[in-house]
């Protein structure tokens, strides 16, 4: 089992490296799901990803708090709605944009409600 969670946490680092440049794809989830990933396979890269100077701090304060830079919330945020905007200028269909829609105010209202840091 080990092996699969080592396989899961470094993908996961991955999918949130990317997230980083893309506005559509969030980083801090991918990095969240790393971060139990190598709880139960590696101790080594379980503690370097909490000590890391970048994303150490937004972990630790979710697993402690389950809260939120202020910083990040308005980053997520903008990124929602820029991926929103996009869907609308590419002429997605209505059902689609609705559906987007009801999805992106939700992970929204979730994020301005965690504490912030």
């Amino acid at each position: 089992m080990k092996i699969f969670w080592l396989i899961l946490g470094v993908i996961s680092v991955v999918l949130g490296i990317i997230g980083v440049f893309l506005p559509i794809m969030p980083t801090v989830p991918f990095l969240l799901l790393a971060t139990y990933s190598f709880a139960r396979s590696s101790e080594r890269l379980h503690h370097w990803i909490l000590t890391h100077p970048t994303y150490g701090p937004p972990i630790i304060a979710w697993n402690e708090r389950g809260a939120i830079s202020k910083r990040s919330k308005r980053l997520a945020t903008l990124s929602i709605l820029a991926g929103y905007g996009l869907s609308l200028l590419l002429g997605f269909p209505t059902i689609v944009l609705i559906i987007q829609a009801m999805a992106f105010a939700a992970v929204i209202l979730f994020i301005l409600t965690r504490p912030s840091v």
